[in-house]
């Protein structure tokens, strides 16, 4: 019989704990919402084909929730080493949790409703989200950038 795999020495802090609790469920969801995306278009569904904004802003979701689900898994394997500073991570890791779902989100909910030439309303998230993640990690680039990380 072998015994499971040792985990690191140290335990993961919150912060780069909910970082990975978010990214594995954001890539999680939107891996299965590209599949629904799929079938929709393998079924030629009237409300997938006929709307090419919806669809354009749907992918874009996919993307870019797949995406942030990464970014999320990578902030939380690295922030300990980047960011040494508990409180400075934590505030990193908030910024990122809470601009990463409201990017794709905004891609999402800007192809429901709205005109065939114009997204709804939502699609104003798509900004705000970049602009929160962009702060998280940015605080984790320049942690390493000046050294602070191993």
């Amino acid at each position: 019989m072998s015994k499971a795999p040792k985990g690191p020495s140290e335990p993961l802090d919150p912060a780069s704990a909910g970082c990975l609790k978010l990214g594995w469920a954001m890539i999680a969801i939107f891996l299965i919402g590209g599949l629904a995306l799929e079938s929709m278009h393998f079924f030629k569904l009237p409300l997938y084909e006929d709307a090419r904004l919806r669809r354009e802003l749907w992918t874009l979701a996919h993307a870019h929730g797949t995406l942030f689900g990464a970014i999320n898994v990578l902030f939380g394997l690295s922030a300990t080493r980047g960011i040494a500073d508990p409180a400075r991570r934590a505030r990193a890791a908030r910024l990122l949790r809470i601009g990463a779902p409201l990017v794709p989100i905004g891609f999402f909910l800007g192809g429901i409703g709205g005109s065939e030439g114009d997204p709804s309303l939502a699609v104003l998230l798509v900004p705000i989200g970049a602009l929160f993640a962009i702060a998280g990690i940015g605080a984790l680039a320049m942690g390493f950038w000046r050294g602070s990380g191993s």
